[in-house]
């Protein structure tokens, strides 16, 4: 049976119908006609922790200039490596220097309007251990404090659900950094 070429008008489809009456950002979210895509930003950012005495684990957590709590965060430059600048960022508006890398966490990603332009911001996160020094707020950029917080109250705190989803993954991590070796030998042989 051939394609029908003619086929009765119930079932053709009008030639308005065939117009683009919407856009698609590249991720696949609808965006309305004439509205241009979403500006791309990339920023990455660091998830620092630090083991008291007794061995209990504390993150740190920074209010930024909005009185949001989250972790520090900002802009790569331009060639930099993701890792390079949430290092970098985490020490400016901590003043924490002497940050040990223990990995990435994940990368979240959200969407804002700024002065009239749509950004869909990707933020890459590290997860860090600062064994000494006191952190300081970068006053400059907006940061109003800084404080270290138990992962059930550093979790209360936070403003960004998406924040909690990367403190949750570091202590997933952590506690997988701090389990002890299996002692060798292959199981089943």
């Amino acid at each position: 049976m051939g394609l029908v070429r003619n086929p009765p008008p119930q079932f053709r489809t009008p030639h308005s119908a065939l117009r683009t009456l919407a856009v698609w950002d590249p991720i696949g979210e609808r965006m309305k006609r004439g509205q241009r895509r979403a500006q791309r930003e990339t920023s990455a950012g660091g998830v620092v922790f630090r083991r008291g005495s007794e061995g209990e684990v504390r993150y740190l957590l920074i209010r930024d200039s909005y009185r949001n709590w989250g972790f520090p965060k900002g802009h790569l430059e331009v060639g930099e490596p993701p890792a390079d600048a949430a290092r970098r960022e985490v020490s400016e508006e901590t003043g924490l220097g002497d940050l040990v890398l223990h990995g990435p966490i994940k990368v979240i990603d959200w969407y804002f309007r700024f002065r009239g332009t749509t950004i869909h911001k990707y933020c890459h996160f590290f997860l860090f251990e600062s064994r000494e020094g006191e952190p300081v707020p970068q006053a400059e950029e907006g940061i109003s404090a800084c404080v270290w917080h138990p992962m059930e109250q550093a979790l209360e705190t936070i403003s960004y659900d998406n924040a909690r989803s990367v403190l949750r993954r570091a202590g997933e991590m952590l506690r997988a950094l701090s389990q002890p070796a299996e002692a060798g030998g292959a199981a089943g042989t």
